[in-house]
C-alpha cells in the first residue's frame, strides 16, 4: 500500500477544524479538485457508514465518486473510502486532528490499497493530463491544508 500525506497547523480548536472537514458539503471550499459533496442514501451528516457523493472537476474533466465514512471521532479523526466497496476501496482519505500550541495539527492522508493499473494511468493522463497521480494528489493535499488554514483563522475571529 502506498500513501501521500501532509500536515499543517490550523489556528482553531480541533473540534472546530474537525467539524469543517467532516461537513463534506463544504469540501469544495478546501479541495482544488472536489467541487462539492452531497450526502446520499438518507445520510444527513458524518457517522460511520454514512455515504456521500463527491463531484470532482479538473479542467474540462468531471467525474463523481461514491464515498463511505470509515472513521468519525469528533476532534480526532475523519476518514472515508472512495469507490469500490468500503472493504476494498480505490483509495482512503484520512484527516487526523491533534491539539497544537497554536491550534490544531491537521494531517491529511490518501492511501492507495492497490497500485493504479495501466488503464487507469492512461485515462488519468488523457483526461486530467497528470502522469504521476500520487504526486498530483500530494500537491492537492497541500493546497487543501492551505485553504483550511485560511478558513480556520476566519472561524476564530
Amino acid at each position: 500500500m502506498s500513501s501521500q500525506s501532509a500536515s499543517a497547523v490550523v489556528q482553531a480548536p480541533p473540534e472546530t477544524v474537525w467539524a469543517m472537514v467532516a461537513d463534506v458539503t463544504r469540501m469544495g471550499e478546501w479541495s482544488p479538485e472536489c467541487d462539492s459533496c452531497t450526502w446520499i442514501d438518507g445520510a444527513t451528516g458524518p457517522e460511520v457508514g454514512a455515504r456521500f457523493k463527491g463531484h470532482n472537476r479538473r479542467g474540462w474533466a468531471t467525474w463523481s465518486t461514491t464515498c463511505t465514512v470509515l472513521e468519525c471521532e469528533p476532534g480526532r479523526v475523519f476518514a472515508f473510502a472512495v469507490g469500490g466497496r468500503p472493504d476494498a476501496p480505490d483509495n482512503v482519505w484520512r484527516y487526523s486532528f491533534v491539539p497544537a500550541p497554536d491550534g490544531t495539527m491537521v494531517t491529511e492522508t490518501v492511501e492507495f490499497p492497490k497500485p493504479m493499473g495501466a488503464a487507469a494511468k492512461l485515462v488519468t493522463l488523457l483526461t486530467i493530463r497528470v502522469r504521476d497521480r500520487e504526486a498530483d494528489l500530494k500537491r492537492g493535499i497541500e493546497k487543501t491544508l492551505e485553504r483550511l488554514q485560511v478558513a480556520g483563522r476566519a472561524a476564530t475571529l
